[in-house]
C-alpha cells in the first residue's frame, strides 16, 4: 500500500476546500471530495485532473451520505486522512438569528465532523498511521459579537478535536485541529466583509491558507491557529480574558453598524 495521502474533503467545493485539494493532490493517491453541490464538485474534480478525484454529493448529517463514503473509501483501498473542512457561517445578532440558521452551523460545524469521523473510525484504525484533522476557526477560542452561534459550534469543534484525539491516544489515528483566521471566501456575507475592513482585520486568501495547512500536516504540532497577531490574542483570552473583553467593546459600536437588520 502507497504511503500517499488516501483522503476524504469535505467541503471540497469551498475556497479553502478547493485549495486545499490541489495543494494536496501531488501527495495524494486519491481525493474523495464531499460536498452538497454536485455540480460544484464537479468543478473541483476537472480541476483536479482525472483519476484522482472521485465525489461524494450529500448532507453528511444523514447516514446514507455517511455509508456512501465509507463504502467509497473503502473499495478505493482505505482513507489515512480525513479533512473535516465543511462549514457554515452567519454573521447576526444571536437575539434575532433564525433558528434554522442557528441549527445549520451546528449541524455542519460540529455535527457533521462527528458523525464522518465516527463512521470513518473502523477503516482510520487500519492504517500504520492515519490522521484526522478538523479545520477550526480563530473563532473556536474567542468569542466574537455577532459570531454566538458560529464561535460555540467552532469551540465545540475544538473540544471534540481535543477529546477524540485523547481517546485514541493508543491507536494509529491522530486527531489534530487547524484554525484558520479570517479567510477571503464566500462563507462570508458582504455585511461581514463590510465589517472586516472598517475593523481592518486580516484576511489570508484560501491559498495562503492551504499553504500553511500542507505545513500543517506534515507536522507534529496537535493544534494550529493562523497569524501572529492572533494566535497572541488567543493567548491573552486564556490568560486574561478581560483585555480582549475590553478591546471588542470598544469596536462594538462597529461591529452593529454592519449586523443585519
Amino acid at each position: 500500500m502507497s504511503n500517499a495521502y488516501r483522503v476524504v474533503l469535505t467541503g471540497a467545493a469551498g475556497g479553502i476546500g478547493q485549495a486545499i485539494a490541489m495543494a494536496l493532490l501531488p501527495d495524494a493517491d486519491y481525493l474523495i471530495l464531499v460536498g452538497r453541490n454536485r455540480e460544484a464538485l464537479e468543478n473541483v474534480q476537472k480541476k483536479l485532473g482525472a483519476g484522482k478525484a472521485y465525489i461524494v454529493d450529500g448532507d453528511l448529517t444523514q447516514q446514507a451520505t455517511l455509508d456512501r463514503i465509507a463504502e467509497l473509501a473503502s473499495g478505493l483501498g482505505g482513507v489515512n486522512l480525513l479533512i473535516n473542512n465543511a462549514g457554515s457561517n452567519d454573521f447576526h445578532a444571536f437575539e434575532t438569528q433564525s433558528g434554522d440558521a442557528i441549527r445549520a452551523m451546528i449541524d455542519i460545524n460540529l455535527l457533521a465532523p462527528m458523525l464522518l469521523t465516527q463512521r470513518l473510525l473502523p477503516l482510520l484504525k487500519k492504517e500504520a498511521r492515519a490522521q484526522v484533522i478538523n479545520i477550526g476557526s480563530i473563532m473556536g477560542f474567542i468569542g466574537f459579537p455577532g459570531y454566538a452561534a458560529y464561535c460555540a459550534s467552532k469551540s465545540g469543534l475544538r473540544g471534540f478535536t481535543q477529546s477524540l484525539r485523547r481517546e485514541l491516544s493508543d491507536t494509529s489515528v491522530d486527531v489534530r485541529h487547524f484554525a484558520p483566521r479570517a479567510t477571503r471566501t464566500s462563507i462570508n456575507s458582504a455585511a461581514a466583509a463590510s465589517m472586516n475592513r472598517e475593523l481592518k482585520t486580516a484576511e489570508d486568501t484560501p491559498e495562503a491558507v492551504a499553504r500553511a495547512f500542507a505545513a500543517f500536516l506534515k507536522g507534529v504540532a496537535r493544534e494550529h491557529t493562523l497569524g501572529a497577531k492572533e494566535s497572541f490574542f488567543v493567548f491573552i483570552n486564556k490568560l486574561l480574558p478581560v483585555l480582549p473583553e475590553r478591546a471588542i467593546r470598544g469596536q462594538l459600536s462597529i461591529i452593529r453598524k454592519h449586523l443585519p437588520k
